[in-house]
């Protein structure tokens, strides 16, 4: 496979039955052998038969697809094809933990995708309310003629764009957030330039490093940036590393139904 186009990207390897890997640094100059962990589920969910655990499957389906798609106005239009192909584990009564022997298969009516997504992992706190999952997208578009002469897709998609994590991470890399209406403060109400925010190593990749917990204020929504990891690597595509960051506030709402493609610009 020749990826020297996207050189700049992380590559993710995915397959039905395995985890996905993701390389965020390596020559493409050299061959690269991956070797992916398959996924082995011990689920005491096999046949739903009991009433009782059918009506607890369509309460942990319910659950699952407000926390995966979200609960925006893009969510509506989202529909999961394959239902049955998602397992739950009912051993733990405080921790929704999801499983997909097989890609989630999503149709998103309201930014014109169909979108392939490979769960690695799913975990619900019920007791605190807040969600960790990962995995791979693969975004195809499917736009009819008359919505694309209209063009809703695309303004739906702006309007999804704009104040994302994605649009975030792009500007921060170009240095250009206050141009962008974003500002950066500290817990304490200070605002932070980029300097003391952002670190690059010998290689030119860079990595969004600070002290404590960082305030993300876009327009008039705010959200938060709580670091699991000293430093958190992204690139100039948008692409962050998400087992580094947990969101809250408007951030941590925009679920599946409003992410879009790396590859994404506004028209």
């Amino acid at each position: 496979m020749d990826i020297s186009k996207n050189k700049s990207m992380p590559l993710t390897i995915s397959a039905v039955g395995y985890f996905s890997v993701t390389l965020n640094d390596f020559s493409n100059m050299e061959a690269i052998k991956i070797y992916l962990t398959p996924k082995l589920f011990e689920l005491n969910e096999v046949v739903v038969k009991a009433k009782s655990l059918a009506k607890k499957r369509k309460a942990n389906l319910k659950l699952f697809k407000n926390e995966f798609l979200g609960i925006t106005i893009n969510s509506l239009k989202c529909k999961i094809m394959n239902e049955n192909d998602i397992t739950f584990d009912y051993n733990a009564d405080d921790t929704l933990r999801v499983f997909a022997s097989k890609p989630i298969l999503i149709e998103n009516n309201a930014l014109g995708y169909r979108v392939t997504y490979y769960l690695d992992k799913f975990e619900y706190y019920k007791k605190t309310g807040t969600v960790y999952f990962y995995g791979n997208m693969i975004f195809n578009e499917d736009i009819t003629q008359e919505e694309a002469q209209n063009g809703s897709y695309e303004r739906r998609r702006k309007s999804a764009y704009l104040g994302s994590r994605t649009h975030f991470f792009r500007e921060l890399w170009v240095n250009k957030l206050i141009s962008t209406d974003f500002t950066i403060k500290s817990l304490s109400g200070k605002s932070l330039r980029y300097k003391k925010i952002v670190i690059e190593d010998d290689n030119g990749r860079k990595f969004l490093n600070y002290t404590e917990h960082l305030a993300l204020e876009y327009n008039i929504s705010r959200s938060y940036i709580i670091f699991l990891k000293n430093k958190v690597y992204f690139d100039e595509n948008g692409y962050f590393d998400p087992s580094g960051i947990h969101w809250k506030g408007l951030m941590a709402e925009q679920r599946i139904a409003d992410w879009l493609p790396y590859e994404y610009s506004i028209k």
